[in-house]
């Protein structure tokens, strides 16, 4: 009866009835119940059983409850695991909200983690100069160490028209989309990609780096927001994030958000190409070189 009492009341009514039934057998065999009673509670007995087994029958096969079956008399207590507070807002890549969650707080000056074709980034919006400083801050990264910026394709730069020469476009559509960071010359060129606030924020004075990163939701994300600035989301020193569980634990109490997308594709950050001054004839050699190998 006690088991019965933590389930239903249809379950508890024939286990009672049921202990009452065998008072009655007992009684009977003493010759000391009358006939009718016996008979009485049988019945109810059976009617009772009958309702919970067509009860439970017809709940299980719609899976809701159609016919009552009543509430525990006894409630047991249930004790909740106390899940830790997360130190910053996540959020989950692979839904469109969660993308503008992170685009909205990236449009306010935040400054959040985010994946890309390599390791895990933070980024802040190159509308955001002050966001910019507040990466420095975050991850203790030393002033001399410039930030590159990250856009979602390479007619982004075709539309800004950089002074580039046809070997270094020839260059950026065979690597872009993908794991390398072009240094390129500073230049006007910038205002029009949309760097336009943070011009003295991110790369060198004379120089730019370049990322396009190989990444649906890096990609979304900048077309959304416009160019990122964007670093290693690690402390400086540190091995680079490759979980965005690593990027919340070290860092998201500094952070206003991450967007969570597993494991990184890479363990390693982004290879640098410094295209500053770049050797057409010994590239040329090398583009032959690469070429022949392949055939």
């Amino acid at each position: 009866m006690l088991i019965a009492a933590y389930r239903n009341l249809v379950l508890l009514f024939p286990t009672s009835v049921m202990e009452v039934v065998l008072v009655c057998f007992l009684l009977s065999t003493l010759q000391r119940l009358p006939y009718g009673f016996e008979i009485a509670m049988l019945a109810l007995f059976s009617i009772i059983c009958i309702y919970g087994a067509l009860a439970s029958l017809v709940n299980c096969i719609f899976s809701h409850r159609l016919l009552p079956m009543g509430s525990p008399l006894i409630k047991e207590k249930v004790r909740w695991e106390s899940v830790p507070e997360l130190p910053c807002p996540v959020a989950n890549s692979r839904l469109t909200s969660s993308l503008m969650k992170i685009a909205g707080l990236l449009e306010e000056g935040g400054v959040c983690g985010v994946p890309t074709d390599t390791v895990y980034a933070l980024a802040a919006s190159c509308k955001n100069p002050r966001a910019i400083e507040n990466i420095y801050n975050i991850k203790d990264r030393p002033a001399e160490k410039p930030i590159c910026i990250c856009i979602s394709n390479v007619e982004q730069l075709v539309e800004a028209k950089p002074p580039f020469s046809p070997l270094l476009w020839e260059f950026m559509r065979n690597v872009y989309p993908g794991g390398i960071s072009c240094i390129v010359s500073k230049g006007d060129w910038l205002f029009k990609l949309g760097v336009g606030p943070a011009y003295d924020r991110v790369g060198t004075k004379d120089s730019i780096m370049i990322r396009v990163p190989d990444h649906t939701v890096t990609g979304h994300l900048c077309d959304i927001t416009g160019p990122l600035a964007i670093t290693s989301a690690n402390p400086s020193g540190e091995p680079d994030s490759t979980h965005h569980t690593m990027v919340i634990n070290r860092l998201g109490h500094k952070l206003q958000g991450v967007l969570c997308d597993g494991d990184s594709n890479e363990v390693v950050a982004s290879t640098v190409v410094n295209c500053l001054k770049i050797d057409e004839v010994k590239v040329h050699q090398i583009f032959e070189r690469v070429k022949s190998t392949m055939v």
